[in-house]
């Protein structure tokens, strides 16, 4: 995403960007945790960040073709998937009665970054 950006605000978009997945991750991995979830801080979010690499795949896909009409699909594609990788894994951290509470958050964390996607 930084690479359409100008030179002085590329890094600022980076920066952007690294915060908004590194924060969004612990927040949703703090919500799995609250919820009583049984799985480790660090591979909940190990296991967000490889839910990621689809956006990066439509992230590379947008820079390539800058048409609105390619971006919408790819991105929404990514999204889903992103977000059905991402409730796969809820599925062993035994949340039966509170597995909407957690979805959620990792629905809008998703879609936020497929909308940074969109906007770039």
């Amino acid at each position: 995403m930084s690479f359409l950006a100008p030179d002085q605000q590329a890094s600022a978009v980076f920066t952007g960007v690294f915060a908004l997945v590194c924060i969004g991750s612990c927040v949703v991995t703090l919500n799995c945790k609250l919820l009583g979830g049984h799985v480790s801080f660090f591979q909940s979010v190990c296991t967000l960040g490889y839910c990621i690499s689809p956006m990066a795949i439509a992230s590379l896909v947008t820079l390539l073709a800058h048409r609105i009409i390619v971006t919408l699909p790819v991105v929404a594609v990514a999204v889903g998937w992103s977000i059905s990788a991402a409730v796969g894994f809820l599925a062993g951290a035994q949340l039966a009665n509170r597995r909407l509470l957690a979805v959620y958050p990792i629905c809008l964390f998703y879609i936020c970054i497929g909308w940074i996607i969109i906007i770039s």
